[in-house]
């Protein structure tokens, strides 16, 4: 699709989240909401932030990446208003008391994708033996780093070791995380294959999504956001752009970018 068409499609889904923040009053002073994410959503969070400035003046600025980049930088003082990171990942913070208490919503889950550059012919992932088989027969692979703090690529290390196939991929694969781009690998071929998370497939253009996992082989990341116990926005900025994450005209917003909704607390 695109980035730029596919931002344009989010942001036509994330147009009723905009009417419904908009009945709202402007504050007197506008606030800057500061928001520290894995990638995964973060196309996302940008698409309905776009929708919540216009509504309320209030501005969202991000800070994009790996769930170990962002777990180091709030062990080193780091202090933003919200925080987005896989369920896992955001227990960790809540027992280091750094949430804020009773503003944890789990927002949105993916699972991992099977990505081939656009035009190639797309492989057979239909079952468990097709992609073992596509997989072994691929003259190489790319796939986020399993060593690198991020979800998704230890996902794919241990489905790879459940296939059996661990060590025959092994001088074929290339490391890289989509954000930084391990999907464009495959866009100008690179890779042959590429694995990761949908949400971070869709926006790339050049490519095609072949297809989900099957499920006896799908791996979802939950993720969930909640207020830092140290944020410095006024509370009517943060928790408004934290309740339009999860809110329910959020949701094609969601849907577009190849995630399932969920919405409510944790």
């Amino acid at each position: 699709m695109g980035r730029s068409a596919f931002i344009r499609r989010a942001a036509a889904c994330a147009a009723a989240a905009l009417t419904i923040l908009a009945s709202g009053a402007r504050p007197s002073a506008a606030a800057d909401v500061v928001v520290f994410t894995s990638a995964a959503p973060a196309v996302v969070e940008q698409v309905l932030a776009t929708a919540f400035t216009e509504a309320t003046g209030n501005r969202v600025l991000f800070d994009v990446g790996t769930v170990r980049e962002i777990q180091d930088k709030l062990s080193d003082s780091a202090q933003p208003d919200i925080v987005v990171l896989p369920a896992a990942a955001l227990d960790v913070v809540d027992k280091a008391s750094g949430l804020r208490p009773g503003s944890r919503i789990d927002l949105a889950r993916v699972g991992i994708g099977v990505v081939v550059r656009a035009g190639a012919a797309l492989p057979d992932i239909s079952s468990v033996d097709a992609l073992r088989q596509t997989l072994l027969a691929a003259r190489s692979i790319a796939h986020p780093d399993p060593q690198g703090g991020g979800f998704a690529g230890a996902q794919i290390a241990r489905m790879f070791a459940r296939l059996g196939i661990a060590d025959a991929i092994k001088p074929k694969v290339s490391l890289a995380y989509a954000f930084t781009g391990g999907v464009a690998q495959v866009a100008n071929g690179d890779a042959e294959i590429g694995l990761f998370n949908i949400s971070e497939i869709l926006p790339v253009r050049g490519v095609t999504l072949v297809g989900p996992l099957v499920p006896e082989l799908q791996s979802y990341i939950t993720f969930s956001a909640a207020l830092h116990a140290g944020s410095a926005a006024p509370e009517p900025a943060a928790a408004g752009f934290l309740h339009a994450l999860s809110d329910p005209h959020a949701r094609d917003a969601w849907l577009t970018a190849g995630f399932e909704p969920i919405g409510g607390e944790h």
